[in-house]
């Protein structure tokens, strides 16, 4: 399980509770929430979870629970002022959980099946959905809160007496316990889907994000190497046009952010908009849509900052930041930085980007700083990273991305590992001469030395 650590400024705390694999999962599609920090606890029983739950309120504004099971016990057995949620079973789910069953256990029409959790009335419609008419059913007809034992006992009983091929069970314990008895089984888990749409119902239900709803937002926009772009028109008329259509993009651009954009001369722009509008019409802080737009029209590449503040002055002065953080990685790029000064991006902007680098912690963004990392150099790495998924290179190739030369990269590389942002990973043999260094960028890997 990841180690993370209680850390208020990373995002708005939420509880994680369910077992091992569940939590795995949904800690990876929490991913794409940035605005979230995770807080997991796990069980290996569904009745740890109250207690998980209660342990862990203090800490957090909303909990997560894996399923309805201990969803319920935490509702009935805890007394907790935080909202609580939990991850919903779909067709989408069963649907898998069943076509595992067949493969896995060659099991032949027609079927008998015995079902605990999932609801009669859930399962008959995606039975009906898929016109699977050879698949009957036993449901679970006991309490809501009943034992895992009691379930047990219900899928074994039926499979023992011939009443059933194999069951499918919610409950991950149900299903090993069932497993080990030799009864056929499948444990029917919720989807990515499932569990983004029960973090975005998380997001909306706390406290911070009510507040955060409409806090300013100030974008600056500069149009890369835009004296080139207008040099390539011959008459006036053709660049006033030029600049008139740039200006139009940007303000059917900030009219969808519900905004207002003004000119600052030349290149830039500025505009001003609210944090919820910005977060949706992003996609969650995951691409530009403008960039896209400029791109395939006119052929531009645009650099963004986005400042997140407490006012205008603080989010207009971090935007600035995040610009200039955009252009030393070489334009094409966006970054927000946010009241605590994280980071988040580089955003997807024209062209395609295959792996986010979601946010960057302060701790390492100072021991960057610390073992001689500039801000550009930062910068461009991270750019490079969020394009590539890359974290391996030779010398050359990182003196390449930073532009500058061999000698100076050979310089730097002694003082980032020994800073512990690079590790050295291995080594490239060569028909000739010594071996070549390969090195890791610890620094996207989570594995900076502290």
């Amino acid at each position: 399980m990841p180690n993370y650590k209680k850390n208020p400024v990373k995002g708005i705390p939420i509880g994680i509770i369910g077992p091992d694999a569940l939590v795995k999962k949904m800690l990876k599609v929490i991913q794409n929430f940035p605005s979230f920090y995770p807080i997991p606890k796990v069980y290996q029983m569904e009745d740890e979870a109250p207690g998980l739950a209660e342990t862990v309120a203090a800490e957090v504004e909303v909990l997560i629970l894996s399923g309805p099971m201990p969803y319920r016990r935490v509702r009935e057995e805890t007394r907790l002022n935080v909202p609580i949620h939990y991850v919903p079973l779909t067709d989408t789910g069963l649907f898998r959980a069943l076509y595992r069953l067949k493969n896995r256990h060659g099991l032949n029409k027609p079927i008998q099946l015995t079902i605990d959790t999932i609801s009669k009335p859930m399962v008959e419609n995606a039975l009906k959905e898929i016109e699977e008419t050879s698949v009957t059913a036993v449901y679970f007809d006991g309490s809501p809160y009943a034992l895992r034992e009691e379930l047990i006992r219900f899928h074994r009983e039926h499979y023992e007496n011939g009443h059933s091929h194999a069951a499918l069970t919610a409950e991950e314990s149900v299903s090993l316990a069932l497993t080990d008895l030799g009864v056929p089984n499948e444990w029917v888990i919720p989807t990515d889907q499932n569990i983004t749409v029960t973090l975005e119902r998380a997001l909306l239900s706390t406290e911070t994000r009510k507040s955060k709803e409409s806090q300013i937002v100030v974008g600056m926009v500069n149009v890369d190497n835009f004296g080139k772009s207008v040099q390539q028109h011959s008459t006036e008329h053709e660049i006033q046009k030029f600049k008139l259509d740039i200006h139009r993009t940007l303000l059917d651009y900030v009219e969808s952010l519900d905004g207002y954009l003004t000119h600052m001369g030349g290149d830039e722009y500025l505009f001003f908009t609210t944090r919820g509008i910005f977060e949706r019409e992003t996609g969650g802080y995951k691409s530009i849509p403008l960039a896209r737009n400029a791109n395939k029209r006119w052929g531009l590449t645009l650099s963004m900052g986005i400042g997140f503040g407490r006012s205008a002055n603080e989010a207009g002065t971090l935007a600035r930041s995040a610009l200039r953080k955009s252009k030393e990685a070489g334009g094409n790029a966006c970054f927000i930085l946010r009241e605590d000064l994280s980071i988040i991006g580089p955003l997807e902007m024209a062209d395609s980007v295959e792996q986010a680098l979601a946010m960057t912690d302060m701790d390492v963004i100072r021991k960057a700083e610390q073992a001689g990392m500039t801000s550009a150099y930062l910068s461009k790495l991270m750019n490079q990273f969020a394009r590539t998924g890359k974290t391996d290179y030779k010398v050359h190739e990182l003196a390449n991305i930073l532009d500058i030369t061999i000698r100076s990269m050979h310089r730097l590389l002694l003082q980032w590992v020994e800073g512990g942002l690079v590790e050295i990973a291995g080594m490239e043999k060569v028909p000739k001469g010594r071996p070549r260094q390969i090195y890791r960028l610890a620094i996207f890997t989570g594995e900076v030395h502290k």
